[in-house]
């Protein structure tokens, strides 16, 4: 009588494959987790560094106070920055950068360009006038000129893109005739003048003399593209 072979085989790899499985799961929790925790630990040193460059200044603020503030060891900050420079960087890419990038991700204007210009102002004038991120930008146009590579790096970020997207504004209000001035084109600063104003007049004279600064933009487009007619 002949035995009948047995399946072994299959029964132990089926074995190993789920030991395989679990092993491979409890290593993707750690590591998960780590990540979640590295990601963290660098966001409380980013917003650490801001309030601490705010308070102090750029030049005197150390990196002691930085991993005090956010309650890291010092070496940590290490793992994720090199020196101050690129921790500023980093808060540039975070706070400013995306408000920029708004307008370059505006789409086709279904109306005027003075109310995508407007909209886009507007909403840029209440996210940074009297917030964190009008300090930021204060403190670059304070210590920009003694840190020539943080001024090249905000300009490359944040000022480039920002008059790239206004001049291509500007050339297309030129085109459908809504702008007379065809060298605005050439000064697309002047467009955006309103916003450094109010962010710098907001530090140093707002006790003074409050400045409203979504009517002085709205003026300040009147004179750009005529006032607005009323029905």
């Amino acid at each position: 009588m002949t035995r009948k072979p047995t399946k072994t085989a299959a029964p132990s790899a089926a074995r190993a494959n789920a030991k395989v499985s679990v092993v491979a799961r409890s290593d993707e929790a750690p590591a998960s987790s780590r990540a979640t925790r590295a990601a963290e630990r660098r966001a409380a040193i980013v917003d650490a560094a801001m309030e601490e460059f705010i308070v102090r200044g750029f030049t005197a603020t150390r990196l002691d106070d930085i991993a005090k503030r956010a309650g890291v060891a010092k070496g940590t900050i290490y793992l994720h920055f090199k020196d101050k420079e690129s921790m500023f960087e980093e808060l540039v890419r975070t706070v400013i950068v995306p408000v920029v990038a708004k307008l370059n991700a505006l789409p086709p204007p279904t109306g005027s360009v003075r109310d995508l210009v407007e909209a886009f102002a507007s909403n840029f004038l209440k996210e940074v006038i009297g917030t964190r991120r009008g300090d930021l930008v204060r403190l670059i146009v304070a210590e920009g000129p003694r840190f020539p590579s943080v001024a090249d790096f905000y300009y490359r970020e944040v000022v480039s893109r920002g008059m790239a997207g206004m001049r291509a504004l500007i050339e297309l209000g030129i085109a459908r005739g809504e702008i007379r001035e065809k060298n605005l084109a050439r000064y697309p600063q002047i467009l955006v003048a309103p916003a450094m104003i109010a962010v710098i007049w907001q530090s140093l004279f707002a006790r003074h003399a409050p400045l409203d600064a979504q009517d002085m933009l709205r003026v300040h487009l009147d004179l750009i593209f005529g006032e607005r007619r009323t029905t």
